[in-house]
């Protein structure tokens, strides 16, 4: 068939809908030289005619034409309106398998609507006209072979980035301009809404940009027009001549309207250019809170979190197990609606259908009276996501049960099921909006209209409060919920009192005491809290975002008590994340008393268990080292290094001019309150040349008379200790926040001591003098002999303290806690035991000889004698310091660092480590040492046990 041909035949056509369709779209293939729908596909399964029309509701299927992977078609007479036919096929998309395309026609027009997965939505109309041009031609073949040439450019994220930025600019220029920024939040969300509200349709056409390009021209009027406009919004009525639906919901309770200047009036205009029906409410929300909340504006240009991540949460608390037992009851009503349609009793066709009626009466029942949680809701990203997948469920469960013969009903889950806890109140008010218009989008989307009358409905259910602690200090209450999901802010234990302040860290302390440890972040609060709303029968499950650092130390203790009584059934040990526009690496936890399909799932492979470190069985051990003690033959020798909290540090050079003044108006040299400082990278890459001030145990009276110390801490330090929360760090200002007496008092019998630093690419231990500070990223051990260094470099400590420990992004954290004080020391080695009572055991011996070998190859390697100089400090009392004997030495020494090192690893150093392995496995009386380490962590665990506990 010929275009022309074609155009004559079907402009003269006054066929009625039902007789023209098969064979208009028979004469389409024809032209372009397709297969019909029976020539390609003679069973009908992916490319048919009438596409459900099998269902036993009647009707003549959820399409007039169908092609799996490219088009759902329906037709109308001509004339006729084309928007219902689209809806149905927007209603029925699910069914039909989401194809790219949906196609509408009156065989006058057809009319090309795009359905890709976040873009925004694009319409291609063909008229008869058009099929004789070759954009018609080329447009028609596209249907059938190549939809993707239809995927629009622009993403939603696209739009929703830019009509955010411009918004967040115009908050900005009000908050310049002296106006407060709740009002600001209030009044441009409130702008927000209308514009979206235009582009859906719920506003009259155009009514806000011609508000806004007339307040544009004439500023002055702007105020007025604008709060005429949200005075009619708030109860319906008229403005001017327009007539406008009755909004409500809380946004539009006032009609207070912030005066635009004409450029911010030009912003808002700009803005209308856009198609606000498809911003993307999971990013927008973030973006927009970040350009209002003053504190987050340098994160603005920062990635959000996408909801593919949030939704590794969403999935297995809510939506697995609602989907499986709607898979499950479809089964029932399939059952049930075959035994009806094959009844030869009248009485008995009617029991079965009305037994299917009021089953999946009451799972729609279920499903609308479902509540979920988000108990620090943020922007509300989660409850938005929350909220599609619900609908989705229950959009898919009504389809499918038409699908069965049951009656055609509508989608009722709404945004009053799902509940929220913000503190900010920025975030707070941007949840309910964001809340609101997913659930709008979702319904226009799916070929549905809105509720009306009102439009909007207060959403009393997010509140603006602490979701941790009341006023009085008690647990706050959190609403009963069925599942509760959430990302609860990242703060570290070290910054609780300086991002909180002293009395709300000491009073969320007390009311948590028992349950979460001073040594947890903040986020183990959340799951502490939401742990006993399980315990209590008032949620069903609860999947929340953590730092990855919950798998050890105190985290894990607390996440140990959350789930008591239940278990963790899906979790995602190690992930990367963005948090408050910073990249980190967390870790998702799903526990609760969920009935899953599988017994549970660890970084998406299905195990038996998970256990509270976030790992589980293998095929060999069923080991859960959650279970090891802290040992109390361990207990006393490791620390962590001094906090300084305040620029106590100085560079070498300055501490040595120092050194060499005279002796202080006290008759003390400054070599009292001056020590070399060590910290991680000194200790991986090559030593710095820093010092610390530190003035410990002395009144302020007596630090004072060392004079060029004090002075240059009472410049740099008072002033910064002052600010700070902690009363104990404002009124000792002078002395590190935290000293370590004990750490002190256990140098005082030794010379030297075991570092390692608490987060790095490998385990690496080595030997400082006690003349060396180390700071808060090293942990140190106070022993002195080879066979404890030994002991700890071996690959049974490294396995035991990567499994005990926790992590910092991808870089292992010696949690010394847990991997040092729970770590079984061959017998008659512990750490307990004075050195010399070992002296004469062969094979502490072995493991000193092996370890001292090691330490003699690696300081060979590090420092060469023929590249370095050794020069002795400028007072006694302190190591000699190495230095490069000139450029080219500095320049070779620059490369040789135990990161580099172990990066390489030679074969002397794996000789090395293996003779020092052999020699710790015939102390603990093993014969081979080269174990697995699942077999080395089982027999490690079972020694543990053994011993007494702390």
């Amino acid at each position: 068939m010929t275009p022309q041909a074609f155009i004559e035949k079907w402009q003269a056509a006054q066929l009625r809908e039902r007789a023209s369709v098969q064979e208009h779209f028979i004469d389409l293939c024809r032209l372009i030289g397709e297969p019909t729908p029976a020539e390609a596909d003679p069973d009908g399964t992916w490319f048919t005619f009438e596409r459900g029309a099998n269902k036993t509701t009647g009707g003549k299927g959820w399409a007039d034409v169908w092609r799996r992977g490219c088009f759902g078609w329906e037709y109308k007479s001509k004339g006729k309106d084309l928007t219902k036919a689209f809806a149905q096929l927007q209603q029925y998309a699910i069914a039909l398998e989401n194809p790219p395309l949906l196609v509408v026609s009156d065989i006058d027009q057809i009319i090309i609507h795009t359905n890709f997965t976040n873009t925004v939505a694009e319409i291609h109309t063909l008229t008869l006209a058009d099929i004789a041009t070759e954009k018609g031609l080329k447009y028609l073949r596209w249907l059938f072979q190549s939809p993707e040439q239809f995927k629009p450019g622009k993403t939603c994220e696209d739009v929703t980035k830019e009509v955010a930025a411009q918004f967040v600019e115009l908050a900005y220029q009000l908050r310049e301009r002296g106006y407060e920024s709740q009002r600001v939040a209030h009044f441009i969300n409130k702008l927000i809404f209308c514009l979206f509200a235009e582009d859906i349709g719920i506003l009259p056409p155009d009514l806000f940009t011609r508000l806004l390009t007339q307040g544009e021209r004439r500023p002055a009027s702007f105020e007025s027009m604008c709060g005429q406009l949200f005075t009619a919004m708030q109860k319906g009525g008229l403005f001017g001549f327009e007539i406008i639906e009755w909004f409500n919901g809380g946004l539009f309770n006032d009609a207070d309207v912030i005066p635009l200047k004409r450029q911010e009036l030009k912003l808002a205009v700009d803005a209308t250019k856009q198609d606000w029906s498809h911003i993307e409410p999971a990013i927008f929300g973030t973006l927009f809170e970040r350009g209002l909340d003053p504190d987050k504006r340098s994160q603005l240009g920062a990635h959000y979190t996408d909801s593919q991540a949030i939704m590794r949460l969403i999935e297995p608390v809510i939506l697995t197990p609602l989907r499986t037992h709607w898979d499950t009851l479809k089964n029932e009503l399939a059952h049930l609606m075959d035994k009806a349609n094959h009844s030869k009793r009248k009485t008995e066709a009617n029991n079965a259908v009305n037994n299917a009626k009021t089953l999946f009466t009451e799972f729609l029942q279920m499903l609308r009276s479902l509540r979920i949680l988000d108990p620090a809701c943020g922007s509300g990203n989660f409850l938005y996501l929350a909220l599609l997948g619900l609908k989705d469920l229950e959009h898919q469960a009504l389809i499918e049960a038409e699908a069965l013969g049951l009656p055609k009903q509508f989608p009722d889950v709404g945004p009053q099921q799902f509940l929220g806890i913000e503190l900010s109140t920025y975030a707070a008010e941007l949840a309910r909006v964001t809340v609101w218009i997913g659930h709008i989008q979702w319904m226009i989307q799916h070929g549905y209209n809105i509720k009306r009358d009102p439009i909007l409905e207060p959403l009393f259910t997010i509140e603006c409060r602490d979701a941790l602690l009341t006023p009085t200090g008690e647990w706050a209450n959190w609403p009963d919920a069925d599942f509760i999901v959430g990302n609860p802010p990242f703060l570290g234990n070290k910054r609780l009192l300086s991002e909180l302040g002293e009395d709300y860290v000491t009073a969320l302390r007390a009311a948590y005491h028992g349950k979460v440890s001073d040594g947890a972040d903040l986020v183990m609060y959340w799951f502490v809290r939401a742990g006993e709303q399980l315990k209590a029968g008032k949620t069903q499950a609860v999947g929340f975002v953590s730092t990855n650092s919950i798998r050890g130390g105190a985290n894990r203790k607390a996440l140990q008590f959350a789930i008591e009584g239940n278990k963790i059934f899906s979790a995602w040990s190690d992930e990367e994340w963005v948090n408050e526009g910073a990249a980190v690496r967390v870790s998702l936890v799903c526990f609760g008393a969920i009935k899953s399909p599988f017994s549970a799932v660890l970084n998406g492979q299905i195990v038996s268990e998970i256990y509270a470190d976030l790992t589980a069985p293998s095929n060999e051990h069923n080991l859960d080292l959650t279970k090891a003690k802290r040992l109390k033959e361990n207990i006393g020798f490791d620390f962590m290094g001094v906090a300084r909290v305040g620029d106590f540090d100085i560079a070498g050079d300055l501490a040595r001019e120092w050194l060499k003044l005279p002796k202080n108006p006290n008759g003390k040299p400054n070599s009292d309150v001056l020590k070399p400082l060590t910290n991680a990278k000194s200790i991986t890459d090559r030593a710095l040349d820093k010092w610390v001030i530190d003035f410990v145990d002395m009144t302020e009276r007596e630090a004072a008379l060392y004079e060029a110390p004090f002075e240059y801490i009472f410049e740099r330090v008072k002033p910064f200790r002052e600010k700070n929360k902690r009363k104990v760090y404002k009124e000792l200002w002078w002395i590190h926040a935290e000293s370590r007496p004990a750490m002190r008092k256990a140098y005082k019998s030794i010379s030297r001591y075991i570092a390692t630093p608490r987060t790095a690419k490998y385990r690496l231990f080595v030997w400082l003098s006690t003349s060396i500070l180390p700071d808060t990223a090293v942990i140190s051990i106070a022993k002195d002999d080879d066979v404890t260094f030994g002991i700890l470099h071996s690959r049974f400590h490294e396995i035991w303290s990567l499994r005990m420990g926790t992590s910092l992004e991808d870089r292992p954290r010696y949690t010394h806690t847990t991997t040092f004080e729970t770590f079984p020391f061959p017998e008659g080695l512990t750490p307990n035991i004075p050195a010399n009572e070992y002296a004469n055991n062969p094979h502490a011996q072995a493991i000193a000889e092996a370890a001292r070998y090691l330490d003699q190859l690696r300081q060979q390697w590090l420092n060469p004698e023929e590249l370095i100089t050794r020069q002795p400090e400028v007072v006694a009392g302190y190591p000699d310091r190495i230095l490069p004997k000139d450029e080219a030495a500095a320049h070779v020494l620059k490369q040789r660092t135990l990161t580099h090192l172990y990066n390489q690893r030679p074969k002397w150093l794996i000789h090395a480590h293996q003779e020092l392995d052999r020699a710790v496995a015939k102390a603990y009386g093993w014969d081979n040492h080269q174990l697995s380490d699942e077999e080395a962590l089982m027999r490690l665990f079972r020694l543990n046990r053994e011993r007494e506990e702390a």
